[in-house]
This record gives C-alpha cells, sequence and structure tokens, in this order.
C-alpha cells in the first residue's frame, strides 16, 4: 500500500488468540499480499499456523507465504528472555544479533517494496516482539512505513526514543 512520498507500507501482525481464519480475513482485509514469516521454528501448537497448513490457508485467500529463519529471534536469546523475563537484554542482543543479518534485511524491504507484505509471528503485543524491530531494520535500508494489524485496528509504529 503506498502512502506519499513513495513510501511502501511493511504491516505486522501477531496471531496469538485468533483463528486461522479470523486472522487471515484480517490480512485480506489490510491488502495483504505477502506473508513474511519471521518465527525461526514456524511451528505451532495453535491449528493453522504451523508453515504447512499456514502456507495453505494463506494461499486459498490469494496471500503468498515466505518463510525467513534467519530474522527470527534465535533460541538462545529466547531461553534467555523466559528464563529472565528482561526485555531490554532480549532487545539488546536481538538488535546485536539482526545487525549481522543485512542480507536478510536488504531481502525482506526487496519484498515489501515489490508486494504489500506483513511480517507474521505468534505474539500479539507488537511492542513485545522482534517483528517489530525487524520491520524497523528494513524500514532503515528502504522508504517504508511500519504499521502494525490488530484484529480490529492499524497502529501506526512510533519507534520508542531514549531522552539523552
Amino acid at each position: 500500500m503506498r502512502h506519499g512520498e513513495n513510501r511502501v507500507t511493511l504491516y505486522t501482525f501477531g496471531y496469538e488468540g485468533l483463528s486461522i481464519d479470523v486472522f487471515v480475513r484480517r490480512l485480506v482485509e489490510a491488502g495483504v499480499q505477502t506473508v513474511v514469516d519471521v518465527r525461526e521454528l514456524p511451528l505451532s501448537r495453535k491449528k493453522g499456523f504451523s508453515k504447512q497448513a499456514f502456507a495453505r490457508a494463506l494461499s486459498a485467500a490469494g496471500i503468498a507465504y515466505a518463510h525467513m529463519p534467519t530474522l527470527g529471534c534465535p533460541k538462545p536469546i529466547r531461553d534467555r528472555y523466559k528464563e529472565r523475563g528482561d526485555w531490554t537484554a532480549y532487545t539488546r542482543a536481538f538488535l546485536a544479533y539482526l545487525a549481522k543479518q543485512d542480507a536478510a534485511i536488504a531481502e525482506l524491504a526487496k519484498i515489501a517494496r515489490a508486494t504489500t507484505a506483513c511480517l507474521v509471528c505468534f505474539e500479539a503485543d507488537f511492542n513485545c516482539c522482534h517483528r517489530s524491530l525487524v520491520a524497523r531494520a528494513a524500514a532503515r535500508t528502504r522508504p517504508l512505513r511500519v504499521a502494525h494489524l490488530t484484529p480490529k485496528a492499524t497502529i501506526p509504529d512510533v519507534a520508542v526514543r531514549v531522552a539523552a
């Protein structure tokens, strides 16, 4: 979706608490053409969200599926977060990892420029999810806007700025 100044919107959306039907319907309503799965391992206990079933459900709705495991959060970082619950440490560790993923971020930005794309993972709250960090990294490489889908709204991204 184009928005002035030749900028394209890169969406993010988490499926936590949603059925596959509701989730796909919202993607269609938002005009998403390609889902980019940024889970390191595209497995889910939630019916319809593991890689093969997810790709089939998206395809049935006319949405392409791409899996970019290098943009998922590595297991050691996830495990430390589960153990300690320290979002600041998680963010720092994931951003250090992400800084080494230039090729994947460039590919994501290219996809986002070519199609209306949406980064997808589990977490409902985009403020507590690596997909927001990935989207912002892609937006820094190309003129992209980031917006977050919820079941009923589209929320423009506002990166937190730290006061000096």
